[in-house]
């Protein structure tokens, strides 16, 4: 059974391999269309399905560059309730324009951020909107919008490299899509990433003359936020705890908390999941830890010990990250 599985997968990535071949040919060879723009544009995004982290690093991004712009960020609002174009307002939660972009719009005050399933599009309705940089949230296989930069993120944990094709693998195009990028981040390092093995991960990527490599950790803050106040995670050491995740990979997660002496109790729920009262009532009572992205959906529900933790990414080498792009979008 096995066996048939894996020739079933191989014949299915093979397919697969040969429409993202065809349709990235199609835009090398302009039989479809790329649109530029005058105003700079950083696209972040991945070779894989997700799980690497665009989030903190649009948040990054936003941290370092919005006192010199006027930032709009582009999402197509993965899983939410509506359709075309809209402009993040107080009117809006997780439902209308996405877990992620609005997580950005709670967190961010001087900056818009839009949802379109159409990049151009929405590229252009923020242009006219007068932001002077659009940040493209998972946007590198979007091929109609050319970015001014262009940033893929792979996990630490699972390398691009050592990955394949859908459904065999997590890769969502070839492996040698990553040429496209400017610069590659890889993400979620452990803390006492050396620089040899920083060399040897760089050598066996095979840069280009024009690319740019730069390395990422997570940083967790040693607190946990709630609605009306903020806890260390020290005060519930050996204390059972459930921790909720709809992301792609809660492996980091996880193992965070269980190193600060949690003991962990995982409902896990598929990447973005839309929670339900029927999915939260066994443990409503519980003291119950989530991720950010997870929080914005879960407040609303009637929670009495609901705490997220806040992350942020330290880039190896951020100053030169940042110098390299306000280079590049001046």
């Amino acid at each position: 059974m096995k066996l048939i599985k894996k020739i079933i997968f191989w014949k299915l990535s093979l397919w697969f391999y040969f429409i993202t071949f065809l349709r990235n040919k199609f835009y090398d060879f302009g039989l479809l269309k790329s649109y530029s723009f005058s105003t700079p544009i950083i696209s972040i995004g991945n070779l894989s399905v997700g799980g690497t982290g665009k989030t903190p690093m649009v948040e990054f991004l936003i941290g370092n560059l919005e006192h010199k712009y006027k930032i709009g960020v582009l999402s197509r609002g993965y899983k939410r309730k509506s359709s075309g174009f809209i402009l993040a307002s107080l009117k809006d939660d997780a439902k209308s324009i996405g877990d992620e972009p609005f997580q950005y719009y709670l967190k961010f005050k001087n900056i818009m951020v839009a949802v379109d399933e159409k990049r151009k599009r929405g590229v252009t309705n923020l242009i006219n909107l007068g932001a002077d940089l659009i940040i493209l949230d998972d946007a590198f296989q979007h091929r109609r919008v050319l970015p001014s930069y262009s940033i893929i993120l792979s996990d630490y944990s699972n390398l691009f490299i050592h990955d394949s094709l859908m459904p065999s693998g997590t890769l969502r195009e070839c492996k040698s899509g990553y040429q496209r990028a400017d610069s590659i981040i890889i993400t979620k390092c452990p803390e006492n990433l050396s620089k040899n093995e920083m060399k040897n991960l760089t050598s066996k990527i095979n840069l280009k003359s024009n690319q740019h490599i730069f390395f990422s950790k997570i940083i967790y803050s040693n607190h946990l936020i709630s609605k009306t106040n903020s806890i260390k995670i020290s005060n519930f050491l050996n204390k059972k705890v459930k921790v909720v995740t709809g992301i792609v990979n809660s492996r980091v997660f996880i193992k965070y908390l269980e190193d600060k002496g949690l003991v962990v109790s995982h409902a896990e729920f598929s990447d973005h999941h839309n929670y339900r009262d029927i999915d939260l009532i066994k443990f409503k009572d519980e003291i119950i830890i989530t991720t950010e992205k997870d929080y914005v959906k879960l407040k609303n529900f009637n929670l009495k010990n609901l705490y997220y933790i806040p992350i942020k990414i330290e880039v190896f080498g951020q100053n030169d990250l940042v110098k390299i792009l306000n280079s590049k979008i001046s």
